[in-house]
């Protein structure tokens, strides 16, 4: 079992499973406040702690050369950074009494902003740092446009590096009125906001003497007491579950198991992405249409009678239908529509410029379908929030489009399924993920697209 296993199942249990991002311009603080979070809730290692302190007193760092520079936690990141090499999200673990989390740490440089998508495209929250001296900059319009683009849940605006202009409340209001201005604009309705001092620790872990004028939580506090996605998920929201293998062991049988009772065995793997399943549930399966019943519920080797968002079950049915991976199963009474053409928003990640004509890949769940770009609608200004015509998307833009795929995905509207909304834009040749997108489908397609790269085999 892997740690995000046994977060995870710890989270089914007695504690809650919590996932957040970090966001900012480069300077911003964003190192040393990762490292300030994992210091003062003590998740840093006996190990990691010595080398930091050698390392802050060989640099001096501090007045007094005693201090410890917790930027130096994620070095790693850093290291890459003046190598060259192209840097991923650092996903780093931690708990605190209350809650587990899991944090995915993103480079703050404007050509990293896909690792910013990657990071929040998951999240229950982002954390934005904004520097209290420089106020909002484009990267910040940037990276809310990212956070409303995949509508995560909950963003969390730091106002960090507050004793460098001496705890002015005056400071920290006019960032705010700035912050919330930018997030109406984009349609945002709630930003969560906290001056913070990563550097001094103030009201990151513990609140601040220096900030009497602040009378919140902590960004600690928030993102303990913040509802995270999976709960929205169980409650909100019509089953939903891609088909990710069909398991059918034909003698090739785990040690232990009956080889009578599992000869003729036929389950559906997959994780459920969101509502629940019980034993007796009618369900039906997207784009085909077919109809059946669960007969039983499989986690691992032990059966169960119901499972929820986010857990990975294999389901018994009790007709034979044609599933394959990439079927997408779906409660019976509320079937998404099929779509073969549909509208989109993309947030673009590759250097070659997205236009008309371009062939891709369409990753929708776990299926993977060929896709033309059919129309470039425009992109989105980050100076001023507009969409603007466009009839290509560059690297980092994020635009409106419209694709036709060779089959019909159960794709949703991202604005209520944040599941089953999203898709991934892949290079058909080189298999890189060049951009992620976000479905606001309008009609079906009725007619088969007669398009020879669409139509052909492969």
């Amino acid at each position: 079992m892997t740690i995000t296993d046994t977060l995870a199942a710890s989270s089914m249990n007695t504690r809650t499973l919590f996932r957040f991002a970090t966001a900012g311009s480069v300077d911003d603080g964003k190192s040393t406040l990762v490292g300030r979070l994992l210091f003062d809730s003590k998740a840093i290692l006996a190990d990691q702690l010595e080398a930091v302190a050698r390392t802050s007193a060989e640099r001096g760092f501090g007045s007094s050369g005693e201090e410890l520079d917790l930027a130096l936690l994620t070095d790693g990141l850093r290291a890459e950074r003046e190598q060259g090499i192209t840097i991923d999200v650092a996903y780093r673990y931690f708990a605190t009494d209350t809650r587990n989390f899991i944090l995915a740490d993103c480079p703050g440089h404007v050509e990293y902003t896909k690792n910013t998508v990657t990071g929040a495209s998951t999240a229950d929250a982002v954390v934005l740092l904004v520097d209290a001296r420089s106020g909002v900059l484009e990267q910040t319009r940037r990276h809310l446009a990212v956070a409303r683009l995949l509508r995560v849940p909950h963003v969390i605006v730091a106002v960090n590096k507050i004793d460098l202009v001496d705890y002015a409340e005056s400071a920290y209001r006019g960032i705010v009125e700035d912050i919330r201005r930018v997030a109406t604009e984009l349609g945002i309705d709630t930003v969560l906001t906290v001056p913070v001092s990563a550097l001094k620790g103030d009201n990151v872990v513990s609140p601040s003497a220096k900030t009497p004028w602040h009378t919140g939580e902590t960004l600690l506090g928030l993102l303990e007491e913040l509802p995270d996605r999976d709960r929205s998920l169980q409650t909100a929201e019509p089953f939903r579950m891609a088909v990710q293998t069909v398991i059918r062991p034909q003698g090739s049988l785990a040690q232990g198991l009956d080889e009578d009772e599992f000869r003729d065995f036929r389950g559906y793997a997959g994780q459920i992405s969101a509502g629940s399943i019980n034993v007796g549930d009618r369900i039906a399966v997207a784009a085909t249409g077919g109809r059946t019943r669960v007969t039983a519920i499989w986690s691992g080797s032990d059966r169960i009678v119901s499972a929820r968002s986010p857990q990975s079950v294999v389901l018994e049915i009790n007709d034979q239908l044609d599933l394959t991976r990439g079927s997408m199963l779906t409660d019976a009474e509320e079937v998404p529509t099929a779509h073969r053409e549909f509208g989109a928003r993309i947030a673009w990640l590759s250097s070659n410029p997205l236009v008309a004509g371009s062939k891709v890949l369409v990753k929708h769940g776990t299926a993977t379908v060929k896709a033309i770009i059919e129309e470039v609608r425009g992109r989105l200004d980050l100076t001023n929030l507009a969409d603007i015509p466009s009839e290509t998307l560059d690297l980092n833009d994020i635009g409106s489009v419209r694709l036709k795929t060779a089959s019909a995905l159960p794709v949703e509207d991202y604005e209520s399924h944040r599941q089953t909304g999203a898709f991934l834009v892949i290079d058909p040749q080189s298999g890189d993920t060049l951009g992620a997108g976000i479905a606001a489908p309008e009609q079906p397609e009725a007619e088969a697209s007669a398009d020879d790269w669409l139509m052909a085999e492969g």
